[in-house]
């Protein structure tokens, strides 16, 4: 089994009860992290207070994702069809809108979304638009635009509403996402995580989580990642019953949803 690559382990005592520091050079798999696990990254950096995970809550958190996105698959069903529609109808393009993002020990995966803009040919032939890498990536680390022109009418509606991201029930189906987690970055905002990415790492991205209840795209990336590293350090059931309680609520008020 994978587990932590490690360069030195030191034992430690502390309130009478043995701690561990790790230095580690990457992350991968663990079995369960402890409370009184410090781990010390490449850089120097100290990250403590990581919440304990149990096999019965990973299994749990795996089964509730399971038995979600199947009913919500199900329930949605009708609604597939008719937004498959009206994005066909939109623009010229694919349904779905594909793209490589980074899941939990850094494992990439492919994340699922009905197109809510135009395909860059539609943009760069027909409406003279062009962004090269460095603006892209600029616009992903600062405050999305409220009147984006890359964004079809049908699209507009479907991110007012959150529904562009019903088909990454999905990748929780396939284990790829959670219902509840960090949101799901890409490798050059991971980049931009620092030393805080070993934090994001360690759970499944969500479909839903702090960021999403806390304000979505009103939020500067700094307070992004700061909500993510919260998640990550905190994770337990009555966290992830507490973000689905309000992610409702805060789908229906629409705010920082374009």
């Amino acid at each position: 089994m994978e587990a932590f690559q490690v360069t030195e382990m030191l034992g430690q005592v502390r309130d009478g009860s043995p701690a561990v520091t790790l230095h580690v050079e990457q992350i991968a798999p663990p079995t369960v992290l402890m409370d009184n696990i410090k781990i010390l990254t490449s850089d120097g950096l100290y990250l403590e207070g990581i919440a304990a995970s149990s096999i019965r809550y990973t299994v749990f958190k795996r089964l509730i994702d399971i038995a979600a996105s199947c009913f919500l698959i199900a329930l949605f069903a009708p609604l597939f069809v008719v937004i498959a529609a009206f994005v066909g109808m939109s623009s010229p393009g694919p349904i779905l809108y594909k793209e490589r993002r980074v899941g939990r020990f850094g494992r990439h995966f492919t994340i699922y979304k009905f197109r809510s803009m135009y395909t860059r040919a539609y943009l760069n032939s027909f409406l003279n638009y062009r962004e090269n890498e460095h603006d892209e990536l600029k616009r992903r680390l600062s405050h999305k635009h409220v009147h984006d022109p890359r964004i079809t009418r049908v699209g507009a509606v479907l991110r007012k509403l959150s529904l562009d991201e019903l088909p990454q029930l999905f990748n929780i189906l396939k284990g790829d996402m959670s219902l509840v987690g960090p949101r799901p970055v890409v490798d050059a905002e991971m980049a931009s995580y620092g030393s805080y990415a070993i934090f994001y790492k360690l759970v499944f991205p969500g479909l839903s989580g702090l960021w999403q209840v806390s304000g979505r795209n009103d939020v500067c990336f700094k307070t992004r990642v700061r909500l993510d590293v919260t998640y990550c350090r905190r994770w337990s059931l009555l966290l992830d019953l507490a973000i689905m309680a309000r992610t409702i609520p805060a789908v229906l008020k629409r705010k920082g949803a374009y």
